[in-house]
């Protein structure tokens, strides 16, 4: 997960949400992204607090 750069990985929390895949799957992008200290807003890009 270390490998994603920041963006990426929002942006494959965003689809994981939309497509509605595994919570298990989405609750791990999440962690990493609050692991990251990054911000989720839609129409935005990652930033970090």
């Amino acid at each position: 997960m270390r490998t994603l750069s920041n963006e990426a990985l929002i942006d494959s929390y965003k689809k994981a949400v939309d497509l509605k895949l595994d919570r298990e799957f989405v609750m791990l992008l999440l962690a990493e992204i609050k692991r990251r200290k990054l911000n989720l807003y839609y129409g935005q890009e990652a930033q970090a607090n």
